[in-house]
């Protein structure tokens, strides 16, 4: 067995949404190509989970944060 990894992963191009139960520390994040598409999962996932939208992602960076309403 090896060492694991010191340094995070870097993030692809996207939009990027975190989702994770509700009331725990660490969740999952899910990649969507465009804006609908994330917006479509957010409302799939928003009714049994934990949704944080992180926005989009550009060479591994934030390019904007989408603002919560």
């Amino acid at each position: 067995m090896g060492r694991p990894p010191t340094r995070p992963g870097k993030l692809r191009d996207g939009f990027y949404i975190e989702v994770r139960v509700k009331g725990s520390k660490s969740g999952i994040k899910l990649r969507s190509d465009t804006l609908e598409e994330m917006k479509k999962n957010v409302e799939k996932y928003r009714k049994a989970k934990e949704v944080n939208v992180m926005g989009e992602y550009k060479n591994g960076k934030p390019v904007k944060p989408i603002k919560k309403k």
